[in-house]
C-alpha cells in the first residue's frame, strides 16, 4: 500500500517536471474566424449578391400583394352593386357570377403569394449556407497552409463561445494572434476598387 502511494507520488511529481518542458516546445496560435469571416472580400461580395436577391425577391413579392389587393377591391365593388335595389335579377345573377371568378383568382393569387414566399426564402437561405460553407471553406484552406508553414502545435478561435456562452479563448497574447496574416493572405486576390474621378 506504501509502496504504490510512494509510486504514484514518484510518477506525480515527473509529471510536474516535465509539464513546462512540455509547454515550452508547444506552439500555440490564436485566430478570430469571425473577424476573419468579416474582413474577407468574398464576404462582402457574397452579402452584396444576397441583398440583391432579396430586394428582387421582396420587389416580386410586393408586386404580387398588389395584384391581390387590386383583386379584392374588385370583389367589394361587385359586392356593393349587388347590394343595389334597383338591380334586376339577371344583372344581380350576371354580377353574383363574375363574383364567383373574381373569388377564385383572388384564391388562386392568395395562395401563389404564399408558396412564392415560402419558396423564396428557403431558396435565399440554401444560397446562404452555400456560399458561407465555400467561405469557410476558403478560410480554412490558409489557416490550415498557415498551421502547416508555421509549425503550430495547437490553434484556437478567440471569437468561439463555450456552451455557457464563456470566451473559449479567456486571455491571449497579441503575438500569438495571426488573424491579420490570414486576412492578408485571402484578400490578395480581391478585385482593384477603381478610383472614382473627382468631377
Amino acid at each position: 500500500m506504501i509502496r504504490n502511494t510512494l509510486r504514484i507520488a514518484i510518477l506525480a511529481a515527473s509529471l510536474c517536471a516535465f509539464a513546462p518542458l512540455a509547454q515550452a516546445q508547444m506552439k500555440v496560435g490564436i485566430v478570430d474566424m469571425n473577424r476573419v469571416f468579416t474582413e474577407y472580400y468574398k464576404t462582402k461580395d457574397a452579402e452584396q449578391k444576397l441583398n440583391e436577391q432579396r430586394a428582387a425577391a421582396k420587389k416580386e413579392f410586393d408586386e404580387r400583394v398588389e395584384s391581390l389587393k387590386s383583386r379584392m377591391e374588385e370583389i367589394n365593388k361587385i359586392n356593393a352593386e349587388i347590394e343595389k335595389p334597383e338591380l334586376s335579377n339577371d344583372a344581380k345573377e350576371e354580377k353574383l357570377k363574375v363574383r364567383e371568378e373574381k373569388v377564385n383568382e383572388a384564391r388562386n393569387l392568395d395562395r401563389e403569394v404564399n408558396e412564392f414566399k415560402g419558396t423564396r426564402e428557403r431558396q435565399l437561405q440554401e444560397q446562404f449556407v452555400r456560399m458561407r460553407k465555400d467561405i469557410i471553406d476558403d478560410i480554412m484552406k490558409v489557416v490550415n497552409k498557415q498551421v502547416s508553414d508555421s509549425g503550430y502545435d495547437l490553434v484556437l478561435d478567440k471569437s468561439g463561445m463555450s456552451i455557457g456562452q464563456v470566451p473559449v479563448v479567456v486571455y491571449s497574447r497579441e503575438d500569438m494572434d495571426f488573424s491579420s496574416k490570414i486576412i492578408e493572405i485571402l484578400n490578395k486576390e480581391a478585385p482593384k476598387v477603381k478610383p472614382t474621378s473627382a468631377q
